[in-house]
């Protein structure tokens, strides 16, 4: 793998920057992405969008590089946290079906954005050895999260796992990856059926 010229000269930033403008500048970033692609997310146009300077942007995160890192890991953080609230009123297994469906097709349907964002991150990765660094970090985070979810669920006895909860959340984010790239290809079809049919498909893995 190799690394841009900024990563090279050390100008990523890890300068804490929190609050309205913060958001302002992550939902800039994120649009941009979602419209143009990385390559095409300038530090200009984002700076113009998020109405701050280009110099702030260098500042606080280095790299546009760093900044769509920063981005991703806003969304999974909030994402993550939304899932565990709505998981934690599940009473038994169709109402965890009922509720991962909803996560995931509001996810991929209503906020196409974020799943570009991710797709932009894997591909980067690929080439950025310190974005592959960070990709992989953020999918464990995001394995153990959704993990410790089906765990807390089977303690609960809302679900009875056929298979241990790293691997059933494995299969769970395989359906959701395949759906991501199907949805972005394909962005005039109505997956919503689908999508439950899919959640529905693992009903055998949560058991009764």
């Amino acid at each position: 793998m190799g690394t841009t010229e900024a990563d090279a000269t050390g100008a990523r930033a890890d300068r804490p920057l929190s609050g309205e403008k913060a958001q302002r500048i992550i939902e800039a970033m994120r649009s941009n992405v979602a419209r143009r692609g990385l390559a095409g997310a300038t530090f200009d146009q984002v700076a113009r969008d998020a109405g701050v300077s280009r110099g702030l942007l260098h500042y606080y995160f280095g790299t546009k590089e760093h900044l769509l890192v920063q981005a991703v890991r806003h969304d999974c953080e909030l994402r993550l946290a939304s899932l565990r609230e709505r998981l934690v009123a599940a009473k038994r297994a169709d109402d965890f079906i009922a509720l991962m469906a909803m996560d995931l097709q509001e996810g991929l349907t209503d906020d196409p954005d974020f799943t570009t964002l991710i797709f932009e991150m894997f591909t980067l990765a690929r080439r950025n050895d310190e974005v592959a660094l960070e990709f992989a970090d953020l999918l464990r985070r995001t394995r153990e999260t959704v993990t410790e979810i089906l765990t807390d669920a089977q303690g609960r006895g809302v679900v009875a796992l056929t298979a241990d909860p790293a691997s059933v959340t494995d299969v769970l984010f395989a359906l959701a990856d395949g759906f991501a790239l199907r949805i972005l290809s394909e962005p005039e079809r109505d997956f919503r059926d689908s999508i439950i049919t899919a959640v529905r498909s693992t009903r055998p893995l949560l058991g009764s």
